[in-house]
């Protein structure tokens, strides 16, 4: 048999005694006749907390400390898992990025993986032993450590299983697949059994949190088959694959959310060529990243420009974007943090004309307004007011045919 690659999420090791129930997994999994590699995050809060004592001193801390801070409870995880593992009679070593060669780019806190050296992974694993290591982390150029930003660890996981050429990469969470949309919102949401790469990408670039949107990107791109399982409970997960749709494929295959967004407008900018690489271009520079742009001409030589960024964005894109408004004669910068977006997702939309229509229909029956509307050939997103958002998701995953059928009996 081959490689298989096991992802383990904060939660999922969040205590000794659910440290001591992956390390029993993995022994089955060894016992099964593959080799093993294990990737895990650290344990649940802990990025947190130590983000927090970072904050504490400054709020605007150098990047290149937060790596080096925030990298620590992966390391903690690893030692702690191969310690249990040893326990129960398993061979195994923990490793590090570094240790491991995840070569990154120097971005600081959101590094992009470069390269995969399986060198020493090789050894390790012809050696018999299971290695454990360290996600969301690696090392640039410059001997820099780096972090891959929030979910990095699946990142992680993919691109060490691409590297690998391993069978199958599993990221163990704590929920036990994809869901049509997250079942704490909805309870009726459905576990799915498969969903394609196209799918699953777009579900997560557009707010569902099972998997980071790089980890689907590397999968996709690699052709890494990709299962999403639950540590907690048995069962097939959800197999996120290159699956031909067919005639019976649902329309829509789930409902995506995100309560991370913020809007930026300015308006009455000279309307020029080239104005909106000069209004927007301070922003990308910045790093920071830039969705569902809308320019509106008014008729009197103005346009208006509305862009939505990440929350966490909202500050630093605010001031930039007053310093733009000066220095283009703009007369004046409007924001809004309290927004969300919606989407529907399926590749069965692009055969399926009204599609579109049912969603409107439906957000206007429910009075909730469109501040921003976006398409694709297999989604359609909008712009509402947040507090507007679980009605719009329920009344959206209904209208569908995406609520799961009532057990029989209740």
């Amino acid at each position: 048999m081959g490689v298989i690659v096991q992802k383990y999420g904060g939660t999922s090791v969040g205590t000794l005694e659910r440290i001591e129930a992956v390390a029993e997994r993995v022994k089955r999994t060894k016992a099964e006749g593959h080799d093993v590699v294990v990737v895990v995050s650290a344990m649940s809060g802990e990025t947190n907390r130590l983000i927090g004592m970072a904050k504490e001193l400054d709020l605007d801390a150098s990047r290149r400390e937060m790596d080096v801070l925030v990298s620590t409870g992966e390391q903690v995880t690893i030692a702690l898992l191969a310690i249990a593992l040893q326990k129960i009679g398993v061979d195994a070593v923990s490793m590090t990025g570094d240790q491991m060669r995840m070569k990154t780019d120097s971005s600081h806190s959101k590094a992009r993986i470069l390269d995969v050296e399986t060198k020493n992974l090789d050894q390790h694993l012809a050696a018999g032993k299971v290695v454990v290591v360290a996600g969301f982390q690696g090392r640039d150029e410059f001997n820099n450590i780096t972090t891959l930003g929030r979910g990095g660890s699946d990142t992680s996981a993919v691109a060490v299983a691409a590297a690998l050429k391993a069978d199958e990469c599993q990221i163990y969470t704590d929920v036990d697949g994809v869901y049509t949309t997250d079942p704490r919102m909805v309870p009726q949401a459905r576990r799915l059994d498969t969903i394609t790469f196209e799918e699953m990408l777009e579900m997560a670039s557009l707010g569902a949190k099972v998997l980071q949107i790089r980890s689907v990107e590397f999968a996709g791109k690699y052709s890494v088959p990709l299962r999403v399982l639950s540590s907690f409970k048995e069962g097939s997960g959800t197999l996120i694959s290159y699956e031909e749709v067919n005639m019976e494929s649902p329309v829509v295959s789930g409902i995506a959310f995100n309560r991370d967004e913020a809007r930026l407008t300015i308006c009455g900018v000279p309307d020029e060529p080239a104005m909106a690489a000069r209004v927007l271009s301070p922003i990308g520079d910045a790093g920071i990243d830039i969705d569902m742009i809308v320019q509106n001409t008014l008729g009197d030589g103005k346009a208006d420009f509305t862009f939505t960024v990440h929350r966490d964005d909202y500050r630093r894109a605010t001031d930039l974007l007053n310093q733009v408004a000066t220095e283009v004669g703009a007369q004046k910068v409007q924001g809004d943090e309290h927004i969300a977006k919606v989407s529907i997702v399926g590749v069965g939309m692009w055969n399926h004309p009204g599609v579109a229509k049912t969603m409107f229909e439906v957000l206007g029956h429910e009075n909730i307004n469109m501040h921003q509307i976006s398409t694709s050939e297999i989604k359609v997103s909008v712009l509402i007011d947040e507090k507007y958002l679980e009605l719009a998701v329920r009344s959206l995953h209904t209208a569908f045919g995406l609520d799961a059928e009532p057990e029989a009996g209740k």
